[in-house]
């Protein structure tokens, strides 16, 4: 099987220009292509996920990534999907997101000589006139056309900033500078993006003459339509330290049963035959089995097998017999929290992250939504004695060893 038609099996593949000869394009040459990451925090999220993932079943089969760092692009703004202008950064912060995004793009891609680079937008930014770029690149721009994209159509009854419009013309010449200096044929991004691609591919195509090619990948959405990878506690990170690894798998332990072959597809290695092979008998035990495959196989890619392991594990003892895990996540209280030895319910769950209030804690435990070593708490004002260590839940699925 050809790797497009592969990833088009794993529905991946959103939106081409010319899908014949983009399927020709990658099931022959070498080919060169460039993704995109503006570097508007300190780690990637789920999104990007897909897409480093995708870039390394390129590279494995003998294709060249090339990551684009938007240390200029990230000064505008992509005004995709927001409905309010986002927040401005200065270089020195986006220097240092740059820095996080490329720790984290390498363990996907092989950066070795030869194989794939990293490069920055801010490089060859740095050295353009304005002037010269209405005249050079502006020129090729219909405003008109560009309204009627949705980046931009979705923004105008807010108000969109002559900031951001000026950023399809931007990320359009990121193209047609790595077509003129790399020889890069192809674009790919979300398909949120499909408008910013799709005019980058047109400017190689004005200005060069040149045969450009954009793809999109498909969002990563629940079976209901909504993005996925937003969790209680905020965005679905892959660095460790804003997304521990065990919340990290349990996402995937936890999602709906009619997404985990979906997901499956877009973002494990597990060969497409075996996936398709699972989906013919999923139900009861046998999903819950999946759903675990899912979290270890993605926890594995994003953290290492290590990590993924200890995490099933604590899932595993947590829910199961014991109830308890040397391995699940911990938080360790100071002799400050404690009157007598003790500690008051809706002060551990707010110390341990469980909730974000004591007034959210308040109404878990009335509704009885709490328990400490497995004994149902539904008095807010009740004090808890920990002498060594005790596990909290609230609902089913979230808990916290509380240490001294």
């Amino acid at each position: 099987m050809n790797i497009f038609r592969e990833l088009k099996r794993r529905g991946l593949i959103a939106q081409t220009v010319r899908e014949k000869e983009t399927e020709e394009l990658l099931s022959g040459e070498r080919v060169k292509f460039y993704v995109g990451f503006d570097a508007t925090a300190d780690s990637l999220h789920i999104g990007g996920l897909l897409q480093l993932i995708t870039m390394r079943r390129l590279q494995q089969a003998g294709h060249y990534p090339i990551a684009l760092l938007g240390t200029a692009t990230t000064m505008i703004g992509d005004p995709t999907g927001k409905t309010d202008m986002r927040k401005m950064l200065d270089g020195e912060q986006i220097a240092y997101n740059a820095e996080c995004f490329k720790e984290q793009m390498s363990r996907f891609i092989d950066f070795g000589e030869g194989k794939a680079e990293i490069v920055k937008n801010g490089d060859w930014f740095s050295d353009i006139k304005y002037l010269d770029f209405l005249r050079d690149v502006g020129r090729h721009f219909s405003v008109n056309k560009m309204l009627t994209a949705e980046c931009f159509r979705s923004r105008m009854e807010k108000g969109l900033s002559f900031l951001e419009f000026n950023y399809m013309l931007l990320q359009s010449y990121d193209f047609l500078h790595l077509y003129r200096t790399k020889g890069v044929k192809l674009e790919i991004g979300g398909d949120d993006q499909w408008s910013n691609i799709l005019a980058g591919a047109d400017l190689v195509r004005r200005v060069e003459r040149g045969e450009a090619f954009a793809m999109t990948l498909a969002l990563i959405t629940t079976k209901d339509g909504q993005k996925m990878g937003k969790t209680e506690k905020g965005a679905l990170w892959l660095d460790g330290k804003k997304c521990p690894p065990y919340d990290f798998f349990q996402y995937f332990r936890n999602v709906d049963d009619g997404d985990v072959i979906k997901l499956m597809k877009m973002l494990t290695f597990i060969p497409i035959e075996e996936i398709e092979e699972t989906e013919k008998s999923l139900s009861g035990s046998d999903c819950n089995l999946a759903k675990e495959r899912l979290a270890f196989e993605v926890t594995s890619l994003v953290h290492g097998a290590a990590e993924a392991e200890k995490a099933r594990k604590a899932a595993r003892d947590v829910f199961g017999a014991s109830g308890d895990s040397d391995d699940m996540p911990t938080v360790k209280l100071t002799d400050g929290d404690f009157v007598d030895n003790k500690i008051c319910i809706l002060d551990l769950l707010v110390k341990t992250g469980l909730c974000d209030s004591k007034r959210q804690a308040r109404i878990n435990a009335e509704q009885g939504g709490v328990s400490v070593n497995g004994v149902k708490i539904t008095d807010a004002n009740a004090m808890i004695e920990i002498s060594d260590y005790v596990v909290a839940r609230r609902g089913k699925k979230n808990f916290v060893k509380a240490t001294r």
